[in-house]
């Protein structure tokens, strides 16, 4: 069976990287070859990090890439899709050019809401639906969690499975876990367009750094907090898992909208295979991956942050308990090693319709 995964990103995009290619290889021995054509590549990517946007030339170059390669499509049993083949397209458009050939949409966020709560009401008439239009006609959803899901079923998606995102533990593996305990840290990981999220907590780590010897660790990206020390350390995939394990505490602090509701709690699956106690947001599939007062606490607003970090920062035996839980949960249901046999045979089937 040949497969054709149009990913948004290359490997530097976490979702792309984490949702279908860190899958390539298990599907490869299943029998499945999957060729791998990015939207938009690594250089793209890093040029919009530094700049804050994409340069025209290179997105022209990018979409023209694109339909040379669905026009092309004919030669693979099955379309794998990251969310959507031709972003800003007209749905009627982008589903003439997959015709012919089964496909599967991959979901790891609320995308469609850049749709349909975009701020000028022509977007919202003309492409508030379109996503709803792909997902009617796509063979599988693979959703990373159920408010995606339950939009899915809602558009008519004859064919939904929920698949969370996960780490591959090969990457993560426990050992590494352990480092000098004289200064705490707290670490988030994400990408200069989310650390925005960490500023909310700029009060409570204020003051839980005037009480406890800690450090904010940010991978991914630059900030500060006046009154907080933090630590910025550049991302790379070979150093992601050790840069956590040095650590003492995950968070993950995120608001309460519609896009937040569709994030599928990456990171929080980062930091307990590692080891990792956690601290999240009651947002979405969070609520699902932390067990309060098992592997971690949720936090709603800036006081409780301060009163579920305190707890932490303030008991190691408490630490060492929720990571290890943490850990255990990563093993039972968020590593590569258990979804990705599933997700071979979801596509396998899929190609055979």
């Amino acid at each position: 069976m040949k497969v054709l995964a149009l990913t948004r990103y290359g490997r530097l995009g976490a979702s792309s990287r984490v949702r279908m290619l860190q899958h390539v290889s298990w599907l490869e021995n299943a029998g499945v070859q999957v060729d791998v054509q990015p939207l938009l590549g690594d250089d793209m990517l890093r040029g919009r990090y530094e700049s804050g946007s994409y340069s025209r030339g290179a997105l022209l170059a990018a979409y023209r890439a694109r339909m040379q390669c669905l026009g092309r499509r004919r030669r693979y049993d099955l379309l794998w899709i990251e969310k959507e083949a031709l972003p800003w397209f007209p749905a009627s458009i982008e589903r003439t050019l997959l015709r012919g050939v089964p496909y599967v949409l991959d979901y790891d966020d609320a995308l469609f809401h850049n749709y349909d709560l975009h701020r000028s009401k022509w977007v919202r008439r003309l492409l508030g639906r379109r996503i709803d239009r792909l997902m009617a006609g796509a063979s599988l959803i693979v959703a990373g969690n159920e408010y995606l899901a339950q939009r899915a079923r809602d558009a008519g998606a004859r064919w939904v499975e929920i698949v969370p995102t996960v780490v591959d533990l090969d990457r993560y593996p426990i050992d590494t876990v352990g480092h000098d305990g004289s200064v705490q840290r707290i670490v988030w990981i994400g990408s200069p367009s989310t650390v925005a999220y960490v500023r909310e907590l700029a009060e409570p780590l204020r003051r839980l750094a005037a009480r406890y010897a800690i450090k904010l660790r940010v991978i991914g990206a630059e900030m500060s907090i006046p009154g907080v020390e933090v630590e910025c350390v550049s991302w790379a995939e070979d150093t992601e898992a050790e840069s956590i394990a040095q650590c003492d505490i995950g968070i993950m602090p995120l608001k309460d909208s519609p896009w937040e509701r569709g994030k599928c709690g990456y990171k929080l699956i980062q930091y307990m295979a590692c080891g990792l106690p956690v601290v999240a947001s009651p947002v979405g599939v969070n609520v699902q991956i932390v067990r309060e007062g098992e592997n971690g606490f949720l936090a709603d607003g800036p006081q409780d942050w301060e009163i579920k970090l305190s707890q932490l920062l303030e008991s190691s035996p408490l630490r060492s308990a929720m990571g290890a839980a943490g850990r255990v949960r990563v093993e039972q249901a968020y590593c590569v090693q258990r979804v990705a046999p599933r997700l071979a045979q979801m596509l396998i089937r899929a190609g055979a319709r």
